[in-house]
């Protein structure tokens, strides 16, 4: 099978400025931090794509996710009527995740630094595949057993509306739009915040056309 929803789209132009804008205590967005490797970041996607094909989970109570997704590292986050959890083999083909790419764990490593945690080494990267109307509900980050490392959340394509909540679900989230390149980093007192992404908007963008791709690296294991 091959990944051709990228096929004929031009190179980005990758300049840009980056800087560090908090968003709460211990979470920032390291505004740009990944445009000069995005060209690299979508090859390697392609490549983890196809091992491991994006699918729609089904969460515990039976409904189908809208966002499309897959994994690689040692570790993959799943969903099915048996709950949440990770698992080092693909339910679909039964074999191992791809491994993680270096340009994956040298972002996410480079990007945790930067934002206050240093050390960070990722055993798995959910990637998530949205595409307009698409959304993600706010949750929180739990199935982790090391809640100690923070999460590494890059977001690719086209803009999203990123939501960072509080500690309970009933606290009012904050709306902060994230564009191409740019990385939230949360841990230490927020990490157990809920987060989700709001419906996408529809767009076109040059290096993904009218998707929004994320990887988010976790220590899981």
């Amino acid at each position: 099978m091959t990944f051709d929803l990228f096929d004929n789209l031009p190179e980005p132009d990758s300049r840009g400025g980056e800087h560090s804008e908090a968003i709460g205590p211990g979470a920032v967005v390291l505004r740009g931090f990944a445009l000069s490797r995005a060209l690299a970041l979508r090859q390697a996607i392609e490549q983890v794509h196809a091992q491991a094909p994006f699918r729609h989970l089904v969460t515990p109570g039976g409904f189908r996710m809208s966002v499309a997704m897959t994994n690689c590292g040692t570790l993959g986050w799943v969903s099915d009527e048996r709950g949440y959890r990770y698992d080092p083999n693909d339910p679909d083909s039964g074999r191992p995740w791809p491994a993680m790419p270096a340009v994956f764990v040298e972002l996410a490593r480079e990007a945790a630094a930067a934002a206050g945690y240093p050390g960070f080494v990722p055993d798995a990267c959910l990637i998530n595949r949205y595409t307009p109307g698409t959304r993600l509900s706010l949750h929180q980050d739990r199935n982790e057993r090391d809640l100690h490392a923070p999460i590494v959340s890059v977001s690719l394509g086209l803009p999203a509306v990123f939501l960072f909540g509080g500690a309970r679900r009933a606290d009012r989230p904050a709306r902060i739009r994230v564009a191409h390149g740019d990385i939230v980093v949360w841990g230490g007192p927020s990490r157990l915040f809920y987060h989700g992404i709001a419906p996408l908007a529809d767009g076109d963008h040059p290096l993904l056309g009218t998707l929004r791709l994320n990887l988010t690296f976790r220590k899981a294991g």
